[in-house]
């Protein structure tokens, strides 16, 4: 995504991250009493088995001090090789990067705990990191994970980028993403997602190709175009959080979507029953603005947010905005339909397209998804 003004007085998430796991990071999940402690059986595995008392055959146990099948989670990806493999994750750490080839369909991956805060996959590579072999890494190669197979399933996972924007101070090159997303039937499930710039990249493989992704009861936080791509995605019971930016002094902070829908795909991103709060001043976000890319000029990006309560940190004036002047936001397929809170509130109706009753009625996840519909993993 195109960079945002930027300084070096922003503060990245490391500090929490390498400081312990704990509540601190972010609020808790949608759907989840803040004092509530889930019920943890014995051993760094849970209630999902072992390498002694293995679940199936086709399931590997990743813990960092050695107790599973592998100590990173890349090596137990390579080691699933082929389809339907499930990788329960123990407590602690990931600090790497990983990438789920094309070929290895229908991977689950599950934090032992079923709390997100006790597994954390991160690294700290931007567009503008500069890579051993030369040249910089860029918006794609960013990706602390990358997932290229269909039927991918998370429950229970963090997916992190603590890039600081002080690491590269006066490089236009923030962008950092957490999570790089292509397969068709990608399903998240009580996920956290953490990053600044273009934290969760939801795409797909080809410009051609429909790719259908599922986060239900996620957690995602950023500031610049956060929740982006051309995927048909839909989030469900969602909390999205702005971040507060020191390095710039006046709004906008940034933006939650930027969808580039490719023009023959009558979806793009649906928000339902989610909710925005923020560590800005209030109005210092904007909901969302286009991205048309130089690799798909005729994209017509669409998104519409419905049933979801909108704190006051969403500018309601005017949520919109332009990345380019070439595509106005007002030409694109932008939505809202019973929003409420500060945020959602209509001040200016041109500023804020609403769908007619009828036309909402044909706007839900069944909808999006077509014949698919997204399972949790089995527990």
């Amino acid at each position: 995504m195109p960079a945002h003004p930027t300084g070096a007085g922003a503060v990245g998430r490391r500090s929490l991250l390498t400081a312990g796991l704990g509540a601190a990071l972010v609020p808790a999940l949608p759907g989840r009493a803040a004092a509530a402690a889930p019920h943890r059986a014995p051993g760094p595995f849970g209630r999902f088995g072992s390498p002694a008392a293995r679940r199936d055959e086709r399931t590997l146990y990743v813990h960092p001090g050695g107790l599973g099948d592998h100590t990173t989670v890349q090596a137990a990806v390579t080691a699933a090789s082929g389809g339907g493999w499930t990788l329960v994750l123990a407590p602690g750490t990931y600090r790497e990067t990983v990438a789920v080839s094309a070929a290895r369909t229908g991977m689950t991956w599950i934090g032992a705990t079923g709390d997100p805060r006790d597994v954390v996959v991160v690294y700290a590579n931007a567009a503008g990191t500069p890579r051993p072999e030369g040249g910089t890494h860029g918006t794609t190669g960013s990706a602390t994970t990358t997932v290229q197979a269909d039927g991918f399933t998370a429950q229970g996972v963090t997916f992190a980028n603590d890039f600081r924007r002080a690491d590269l101070p006066g490089d236009p090159g923030t962008q950092a993403v957490a999570i790089k997303v292509q397969g068709d039937r990608s399903a998240f499930f009580h996920c956290r997602f953490l990053g600044h710039q273009d934290t969760l990249y939801a795409d797909s493989l080809s410009l051609g190709a429909v790719a259908r992704q599922y986060f239900a009861h996620c957690y995602a936080e950023g500031d610049v175009d956060f929740v982006f791509g051309r995927a048909r995605a839909v989030f469900a019971h969602c909390h999205f959080r702005t971040l507060l930016r020191t390095d710039l002094a006046a709004a906008p902070h940034g933006f939650v979507f930027a969808p580039s829908t490719a023009r023959p795909n009558a979806y793009g991103f649906l928000a339902a029953r989610c909710r925005v709060s923020s560590e800005a001043p209030d109005g210092f976000y904007k909901l969302a603005r286009p991205w048309v890319p130089g690799s798909d000029p005729t994209a017509w990006p669409s998104l519409v947010v419905r049933d979801s309560v909108l704190g006051p940190g969403i500018d309601a004036v005017a949520p919109y905005a332009d990345m380019r002047d070439l595509y106005p936001w007002q030409e694109q397929r932008f939505a809202e339909y019973r929003n409420t809170g500060p945020g959602a509130a209509v001040t200016v109706p041109e500023n804020r397209p609403q769908l007619p009753a009828a036309e909402a009625a044909t706007v839900t996840r069944a909808a999006y998804l077509g014949d698919w519909v997204p399972r949790r993993p089995r527990v």
